[in-house]
Formats: structure tokens, C-alpha cells, sequence
């Protein structure tokens, strides 16, 4: 029999106004907690995080972060960190400042607590970090020993932010169960190091049925700026349900295919899960997937605003050339795609990729 792994955070914390009590949170791992946030995250969090302190006569250090997941950044941070003799670490931000806190904690060997203020993506959850170069280019994957103890959820702050991003996170959060179920159909082994447990894939479907139930409301509701429980239910679904989904259920082609597309630069406006929606349309294609399902998620996609062809992202002129270069990027060795059931070539890439545009045009 194989081994089945699930992995996760020690907690998940998500509600209103919950950075209010971010204290009462850090004092279960460490005495003086080290809180990194960028320069516009600092000036929207600072005070709330100052008088949950002050209330509890507790100290803390805010250093700013400077914008790039880097080793010369986290370096700067963590030798701070040490100096003023930190014995934890607190991430509060996006991405790279949530993956530059893990990075750090992973370094000093103290526990980490990341407070996304975006639900873009379903990363904060992971026991991953995405370094890069300081001139922005990717540099490797940190792959670490643990997830977060603690991912904290403001859902007033992630509310308030741009509705494209809790949309771009609806697009990874939609390949989620697709890829999951790839995985299984194949005993693929995950990023959590076994193959898929009935627990992740649960996960994997319960986040796609949130998204179609709810996945509407909660941007009509979130561009007023204000949350409610369809809001709630999609934020939980973009960074937890996807999160365990995608590292203990696995990866396949959807998020392959968001490489491959990478290399085109009509398509580096885009955001991460904007490029994956698409991506997941030529996995279900690739697939052969019943017409019923690539309409359901067709429509899901244009009811949100997610790319359902190559026009959607702006590369309706790009030449064969072009997106042959995509297909080769996207069955690269090591790739995701290569969990798939069946063997894929470029060539399947390629015209994968033309029928997912020609059904995106079909159903508009």
C-alpha cells in the first residue's frame, strides 16, 4: 500500500476584526514577536496591531519589509530579528512578504504566523516559499519542514482590498479539485511527499462547489468593499480549502499550463490564478472532460470575470510559434502536467490550448 500524507497549519483563524487580537494569537508561541509588513500594509495595520500589544502590556518589533522575497532581504530581516532577540516571527502582507517570513522563521528555527491581507492566492497555508532575485526574477522553491502554526484572517482588511484579487484567487482556487482528482486517478505523490488522502480531495471538491455556489455573490458583495458569508465562504475557499487542496491533493496540468503561459509577455499583466483559470480549462479539455463541466466552468469563469480565451488575456495575436514555445514550457521536465493519468506531449498542449480558446468563444 502507499503512503497518504495530509499537511496543514497548526491553526486557521478567520473573522471579522480578527488582526484586533493578533496578540492573544502570537503569546501561545513566543514572548517578543518579530512582525515584518511592507510600507503600505504597515500604514493600513500599525496602530491595530500596536494597541493589541499595549492592551496586553506585551512587546513586539515592526520592521519594514522592502518589497522583494530575496536571500539578501530575508537575510537583513532575520539578522534584525536576532538582534533584538525575537523568538518568532509574523508575516503580514501578500506573497512575498508572507513567504519571506516563513523564510526567515525556517533560518532563526522559530514558529511562524502569516496574516495574509489579499485571498489572490492559496499559498499562505503551504510549507512553501517562492524566493527571488532582488531585480524581481524567480531564484527557487524553499521547501520547508512545516506549515505556518497559525494563518490569521482579517476578512474586513481582505474584503476592502481590489475585488480582481480575491477573483485571481477564485481562478487558482478553481483548479484545485480538477488537479486533485488527476492525482488520484494517477497515485500521483503530492507536495506533501504521498499520495492523496480522502481528506484533501474532500477539501479539493468542497472548494469547487464553494466557488459555483458562491463564487458570484461574493465579488458582487466584496466591490462595495464589505464581507458577508458568501464573502467569508470564498476566502476560506481561496486560501484554506485550496491551500490543504492543492499541496496534499496535488498539482497537475492546470497550474503547469500557468508556467508555460509565462513565457509570453502579452500575458504578464495577468495575475497567478487569472493565468491558472485558463489553465484549467485546457487541463478539463486535455482530459476530454464531459461537455457538461467545461460549460459549468465556462460560465463560472465569465459570471467572475476569469479568462476563458486567449483574447481574455490579451494575447489574441500571438502566433503558432508562440504558443507551441507555451505547450514545450508547459511538459518541461519536472513538471506538474506529468502527474496526469496519460502521458501529454507538447503537440496535446498545443491543441489543448486552441480547443479551450475555440469552446471560450463558443460559450460567450
Amino acid at each position: 500500500m502507499s503512503t497518504k500524507i495530509i499537511i496543514s497549519p497548526g491553526k486557521y483563524i478567520q473573522g471579522n476584526g480578527e488582526l484586533a487580537h493578533i496578540e492573544n494569537y502570537t503569546k501561545n508561541y513566543g514572548r517578543k514577536p518579530f512582525i515584518i509588513a511592507d510600507e503600505f500594509v504597515t500604514g493600513l495595520t500599525k496602530d491595530i496591531v500596536d494597541k493589541s500589544y499595549k492592551a496586553n502590556n506585551a512587546e513586539y518589533v515592526m520592521e519594514l519589509f522592502k518589497g522583494e522575497c530575496s536571500k539578501v532581504e530575508i537575510n537583513r530581516l532575520k539578522a534584525l530579528a536576532e538582534e533584538k532577540g525575537c523568538d518568532m516571527v509574523v508575516g503580514i502582507g501578500g506573497g512575498k512578504t508572507l513567504d519571506t517570513a516563513k523564510a526567515i522563521a525556517f533560518y532563526i528555527g522559530c514558529p511562524v504566523i502569516v496574516v495574509p491581507t489579499i485571498a489572490s492566492t492559496d499559498a499562505p497555508c503551504s510549507a512553501l516559499a517562492v524566493l527571488y532575485t532582488e531585480e524581481g526574477t524567480f531564484d527557487e522553491y524553499l521547501l520547508l519542514p512545516t506549515n505556518p502554526s497559525v494563518v490569521l484572517i482579517d476578512t474586513q482588511i481582505i474584503a476592502a482590498a481590489p475585488v480582481r484579487l480575491l477573483v485571481a484567487g477564485m481562478g487558482d482556487a478553481l483548479a484545485t479539485y480538477f488537479e486533485a482528482r488527476a492525482c488520484k486517478r494517477s497515485n500521483a505523490v503530492t507536495m506533501a511527499g504521498g499520495n492523496v488522502t480522502e481528506g484533501a480531495f474532500a477539501l479539493a471538491e468542497l472548494c469547487y462547489k464553494t466557488l459555483i455556489s458562491d463564487g458570484l455573490k461574493a465579488k458582487l458583495v466584496a466591490e462595495s468593499k464589505i464581507s458577508n458569508s458568501s464573502v467569508e465562504k470564498i476566502i476560506e475557499a481561496n486560501i484554506y480549502l485550496s491551500g490543504i487542496g492543492f499541496e496534499s491533493g496535488g498539482l497537475a496540468a492546470a497550474h503547469a499550463i500557468h508556467n508555460g503561459l509565462t513565457v509570453l509577455e502579452e500575458c504578464h499583466h495577468l495575475y497567478h490564478g487569472e493565468k491558472v483559470a485558463f489553465g484549467t480549462l485546457t487541463q478539463l479539455v486535455l482530459e476530454n472532460a464531459p461537455m457538461e463541466e467545461i460549460k459549468e466552468v465556462i460560465e463560472f469563469c465569465k459570471s467572475v470575470g476569469l479568462p476563458t480565451t486567449l483574447e481574455d488575456m490579451g494575447a489574441q495575436n500571438v502566433t503558432e510559434e508562440q504558443l507551441r514555445k507555451v505547450a514545450e514550457a508547459s511538459v518541461a521536465e519536472g513538471e506538474t502536467i506529468h502527474n496526469m493519468p496519460f502521458n501529454v506531449t507538447a503537440d496535446d498542449v498545443y491543441a489543448a490550448i486552441l480547443t479551450a480558446d475555440k469552446l471560450g468563444k463558443y460559450f460567450k
